[in-house]
């Protein structure tokens, strides 16, 4: 998998102008292809339909070569189409793949020890429905393999390229391989390209030219593979997990070989549109920021769009560019227009500024700054004083409201230079839950109000957050007085099981406890949660937690709770969903009960999108002046479209507003109560053995609109 920092825009622009020079050249025989027994006889390209400049792209960089024959090597090419992860049905788990693996899987490709502190070997990962739609690609082509009449056949994947040298490093690592795998009718498969797992690769070394790979290889952009291997591998089916991980269990009996340098490399011009169902892990554990989104950093800050839209009853295109990894802030037609310096200061927190209210003198600004691109729905000359029609036609894109869902994407995509992501084009959240309202107008002179940063944590760096230079503080309240509510939808005293509260609820990555139903006792004093030293399936402890068995689109959401004691150990009372995550939190750590933790995490999209980035979301820890153990204090969350209130025994502790320093989360949520012990050691200490069980207790819960 490529987890490679993206290459800067100049580089990229570079590394494209000098292909297309050096396409003008004619390039080497490779005595390597032909058509003789020991010959590579096809080379096969795996190409999306919907990629037809990456096929058009390879197809000239192999027409540079030319095969042992004399013949052009694009004579000897043969396209295959590969499963689009946009297609559901054709990108879901099959009997040829098992889309469930785990962190063992990870950890045997690339060991790391922080990975192995935070998770178990058993701790299940779900893969993508790009990772499904790769690895069904690579077996449909096994199976071309094994019914055809080519004895050795390379295999690409369509975004690589030959490096200087490719061709006497391919001419002398073929023929040490066949020399190396002559007793065995060799070789069966062979890797041209690959990436060493972290520097963790072990590997025998077989001469100058080849190494036998024993574990750590990622990556199958370009594979020789025999009739036999491409049998072996399927006779070796399921593929569990990421394609290029379970190859490394393949690689004793097949007998693999790599090349002791790549001779093929992944184009450093285009992005991957893939996405990684280990990222998330590995931003719990630290070893990757928790939430690049679709795009590189460096493609994040070279972004600033101004986009104006038809003000229709959703903000789908605000939404479109949030999925698409973009700090997005939408304004309203009618609020005071922006001055030159206000606009540019502005830029400096947010890629994207939508409806902006513009003088005429910052218009001109704006179409001076040639690093600013425009976007424009169609219908919005109504809305708007200035001219749109003379935005400069390279730097803009007139969306037309005729275009369908997944055209959408297609405009904005190539004009941002970003993938298309898989999910549809979004309908977006109402406009009247100001999802992207920015509330501060930029006035950052709150920040010297407050403590010291010790007394916050740190933040995500996900597209979704403020970002770290901004240095966010916790914002003044705006009193002590909690927000009006609605009708109250549901009371429990909890003093016995109620069906509104879903008794059993799965575990999650990061929790060294099972849940169970034997953990969580009713009686009159309310719901008792017990954590236990009793090992359950792979996790050393089990512990009680429910939920609400309806979603809730805002309210509030309130419970008495007496918190458990004991290091290593959190009590949870939070509103959660998935596809996209989002979150609210209440936590109280066992090891310091006075105080707890509210935090917050948001991912863009429609219901269903799956976007999950974000893992350490945007904590503050609000002391509470009391130990949360000894007794029972009202807990609430007061959720609203522009803000979330958190107040305990009725008074504000807590506030957030849009962008502060998220998007409130603007989809249904349910709401859960836990009792957990973290793996990492951060949150709330190291577990006490000696301490279990212990329990939390939950009564008095109540819910309104």
């Amino acid at each position: 998998m490529n987890l490679q920092d993206a290459s800067g825009v100049l580089r990229k622009v570079l590394f494209k102008i000098s292909r297309v020079i050096i396409s003008i050249f004619p390039g080497r025989r490779i005595p390597v292809f032909g058509s003789g027994p020991e010959m590579i006889g096809l080379i096969v390209v795996i190409n999306l339909d919907r990629q037809p400049g990456r096929w058009r792209r390879l197809s000239r960089e192999l027409k540079r070569f030319r095969t042992y024959d004399g013949f052009p090597l694009a004579s000897i090419i043969q396209r295959f189409s590969a499963v689009d992860a946009r297609d559901g049905r054709a990108s879901a788990a099959t009997a040829d793949v098992d889309s469930v693996y785990c962190i063992g899987d990870q950890l045997y490709v690339q060991p790391d020890a922080r990975l192995e502190a935070h998770f178990s070997n058993d701790e299940p990962i779900k893969m993508t429905r790009q990772e499904i739609a790769v690895a069904r690609s690579h077996v449909e082509v096994w199976k071309a393999i094994a019914a055809g009449d080519k004895e050795y056949v390379l295999v690409l994947e369509d975004d690589v390229w030959f490096r200087l040298g490719a061709v006497a490093a391919i001419t002398r690592g073929w023929q040490a391989a066949i020399r190396e795998c002559s007793e065995d009718h060799g070789p069966h498969l062979l890797y041209l390209s690959y990436e060493d797992a972290g520097g963790t690769a072990e590997r025998m070394n077989c001469c100058g030219d080849l190494f036998r790979p024993v574990r750590g290889l990622w990556f199958l952009s370009g594979y020789v593979l025999s009739r036999y291997g491409a049998a072996a591998l399927l006779r070796a089916m399921p593929v569990v997990g990421p394609v290029d991980l379970w190859m490394n269990y393949r690689f004793n009996e097949l007998g693999a070989l790599a090349l002791s340098k790549p001779a093929i490399l992944q184009r450093h011009d285009g992005a991957s549109d893939n996405a990684y169902s280990v990222l998330p892990y590995l931003a719990r554990a630290g070893i990757v920021d928790a939430g690049t989104g679709l795009m590189a950093p460096d493609q994040i800050d070279s972004c600033s769009v101004m986009a104006w839209t038809a003000g229709g009853p959703r903000e789908g295109l605000a939404m479109a560019l949030a999925m698409l990894g973009l700090r997005v802030c939408v304004f309203d037609a009618d609020e005071e227009e922006i001055q030159p310096q206000e606009l540019l200061n502005l830029f400096t927190v947010f890629d994207v500024l939508l409806d902006v209210p513009l003088t005429p003198e910052t218009f001109n600004t704006v179409l001076a700054r040639t690093e600013i691109k425009f976007i424009v729905e169609a219908g919005t000359e109504q809305r708007f004083k200035f001219e749109l029609k003379s935005l400069p036609s390279l730097r803009s894109v007139f969306l037309s409201d005729l275009e369908s869902d997944f055209q959408m994407w297609d405009p904005l995509c190539t004009l941002l230079n970003l993938p298309r992501p898989a999910q549809g084009y979004p309908i977006g959240a109402p406009r009247g839950s100001r999802l992207f309202r920015w509330n501060r107008l930029c006035d950052l002179s709150h920040q010297d109000q407050f403590e010291s940063p010790e007394t916050y944590f740190l933040l995500d760096v996900s597209p979704w957050v403020l970002p770290p230079q901004y240095g966010w503080r916790p914002a003044h309240l705006s009193g002590n007085e909690m927000h009006p509510v609605g009708n109250c939808l549901l009371y429990t005293d909890m003093a016995t099981e109620t069906p509104s509260f879903i008794g059993l609820v799965e575990t999650f990555p990061g929790n060294m406890a099972s849940f169970s139903k034997e953990n969580l006792v009713c009686d009159e004093d309310g719901t008792h949660l017990t954590i236990s030293a009793i090992p359950t399936g792979n996790r050393p402890y089990r512990a009680g937690a429910f939920a609400s068995k309806q979603s809730f689109e805002y309210g509030r959401f309130e419970a008495e709770i007496k918190a458990a004691r004991g290091s290593g150990l959190v009590t949870g009372f939070f509103l959660h969903r998935d596809s996209p995550r989002q979150e609210i939190d209440i936590e109280i750590a066992g090891d310091a009960p006075e105080s707890m933790l509210v935090n917050v995490y948001f991912n863009p999209g429609d219901e269903g999108a799956t976007f999950g980035y974000g893992y350490r979301g945007s904590p503050y820890r609000v002391e509470l002046g009391f130990d949360a153990s000894l007794d029972f204090h009202r807990y609430t969350i007061d959720w609203r479209p522009d803000r979330i209130v958190w107040s305990v025994d009725g008074r504000v502790v807590h506030e957030r507003a849009s962008w502060d320093p998220t998007p409130v989360p603007h989809l249904a949520m349910r709401l859960h109560a836990n009792l957990w012990a973290p793996r990492s050691e951060e949150l709330a200490g190291r577990i006490d053995i000696q301490a279990l069980p212990a329990t939390t207790t939950f009564k008095n819960i109540t819910l309104w609109e």
